[in-house]
């Protein structure tokens, strides 16, 4: 059982691969921006595996920021992970050993989860192991690919790839900003907010990961506490 479920794993990784061989070139991109060699980027990839993540780390990694600023703003953008644990862990029969749980959890991200989580029955951890096995070493690649690339290409072509990776976060934010109008206008109050901190005399002297990290609270914790995310109700099923 352990065998097939790891085969399927493998057989559904390799899509994810390829997408992210294409996602994490551009982010290879901005990691050369920051500075980082191709060696170094393979390994931050492998060990974080988070788009926005890594995105925010190599723009504060250039700017000068600390190890404090980096390591909040992180755990900040990787936050929505924690509650992909928690779904995740319902999903695991209750002999589950600890060891399993906690490698599944290393690289849990969104597409990986959504695989997952749609296995019918309780999940099989050797699946997300083979899904693992093809789709960490793509994002990896592709980061220090990127890198590479980065580093031969002229520098104005450089530049215009750098555009790649906020085209894919533009294609995060858009579906949802057209769903929910809130959104929209958390998204709009966020671009110009981040503006306005960078010109108003006193606040633009605080470092650019210092403005984003209180940027984010300020805003999302707003918005939590006005306009919270209501529970949908599902039936039971007998």
């Amino acid at each position: 059982m352990n065998t097939k479920a790891f085969r399927d794993g493998i057989r559904d990784g390799i899509p994810i691969c390829l997408g992210y061989l294409a996602v994490s070139f551009s982010l290879g991109i901005s990691a050369r921006e920051a500075g980082l060699t191709p060696f170094q980027g393979f390994i931050t990839s492998f060990l974080e595996n988070a788009s926005a993540g890594e995105y925010i780390a190599f723009a504060l990694i250039g700017a000068g920021a600390t190890y404090i600023e980096v390591c909040l703003m992180t755990i900040i953008a990787n936050a929505r992970y924690l509650l992909m644990s928690c779904a995740m862990s319902q999903r695991f029969s209750e002999d589950t050993p600890f060891f399993h749980r906690f490698l599944v959890a290393f690289d849990l991200t969104d597409e990986l989860f959504g695989i997952a989580i749609a296995r019918p029955g309780y999940l099989n951890p050797y699946y997300s192991y083979g899904a693992f096995l093809v789709a960490l070493p793509g994002w990896s690649i592709g980061t220090a690919i990127g890198i590479m690339a980065g580093n031969m290409l002229p520098e104005d072509i450089v530049s215009a790839l750098s555009v790649a990776l906020f085209g894919m976060f533009l294609a995060i934010i858009i579906p949802p900003a057209k769903k929910d109008k809130i959104v929209l206008v958390l998204i709009i109050i966020s671009f110009t907010a981040s503006y306005l901190f960078s010109v108003i005399p006193g606040i633009r002297s605080i470092s650019s990961g210092t403005r984003t990290i209180i940027l984010t609270l300020l805003i999302a914790g707003t918005a939590a506490l006005l306009f919270p995310v209501k529970e949908e109700e599902t039936e039971a099923v007998s």
